[in-house]
């Protein structure tokens, strides 16, 4: 489905959803704090099958002056997802308004899942590695 937007004595410019789709992604992936977009079941069969999604993690509904859009994110271990999820909803808004001229509704956000970053291992030096190392010394 594609918005259009008449332009005086112009013409007509038309806004696909998958063009606000991809805005509202960007924006989201810009906040501090956002790992990834996740799109579930549906995204993953479809990149089983060779097809690229353009904005995974994204559903967007376009009427003529409105758009509602919904954000299925995963969030980094230790931030506070409240504030986190604010952020996004005000960084999405503000970009999809200011690109395309669509007046934001709503914008839901769905935490799914918190990415835990691997420590590295700590490396233990045996007895042969301590003893060459005192040698050095």
């Amino acid at each position: 489905m594609e918005k259009e937007i008449k332009i005086d004595n112009y013409g007509i410019v038309k806004i696909a959803d998958d063009v606000v789709a991809l805005i509202a992604e960007l924006a989201a992936k810009e906040v501090k704090g956002v790992i990834s977009m996740s799109g579930g079941i549906a995204d993953s069969i479809t990149e089983i099958l060779g097809k690229k999604n353009s904005s995974k993690g994204v559903k967007v509904e376009v009427g003529e002056k409105e758009a509602a859009i919904d954000l299925y994110v995963i969030v980094e271990y230790g931030v506070r997802i409240p504030d986190v999820s604010w952020q996004v909803q005000e960084n999405v808004k503000k970009a999809v308004e200011t690109m395309t001229g669509l007046s934001v509704v709503e914008v839901n956000i769905h935490i799914q899942g918190v990415h835990i970053a691997k420590e590295p291992k700590e490396v233990k030096d045996t007895k042969d590695q301590k003893e060459a190392k005192e040698d050095k010394e």
